[in-house]
């Protein structure tokens, strides 16, 4: 069984016992988190919601907040002598998938 959810303006195919790591959330490490953005459920039959499945809801755990790895942006212009150097991690939290409900 699974089903794709909508989080952070991207989705995401979740299964029971994935560990993924999505966008930020202002969620504390141990708390439960519903998502109810369902677009899709398989469960031997697949479910397309318009825009999403009715009644369906995934429910996770968090298990902690993390950073990605740094990006370099370097900013250049030729015979100017103009560069510049910045760097960013992104914000993520990671999730532990508990349970499917459709």
């Amino acid at each position: 069984m699974y089903a794709i959810i909508a989080t952070g303006g991207k989705q995401v195919k979740v299964s029971e016992g994935d560990v993924i790591f999505v966008e930020k959330l202002d969620v504390a490490e141990g708390d439960a988190y519903e998502f109810d953005q369902v677009l899709a459920v398989n469960d031997g039959e697949l479910t397309i919601g318009a825009p999403t499945v009715a009644g369906a809801k995934v429910k996770a755990t968090v298990l902690g907040q993390t950073k990605g790895k740094k990006v370099i942006v370097y900013k250049y212009k030729r015979k100017t002598g103009y560069h510049k150097k910045n760097g960013h991690r992104q914000n993520y939290t990671k999730l532990k998938i508990d349970a499917i409900v459709k």
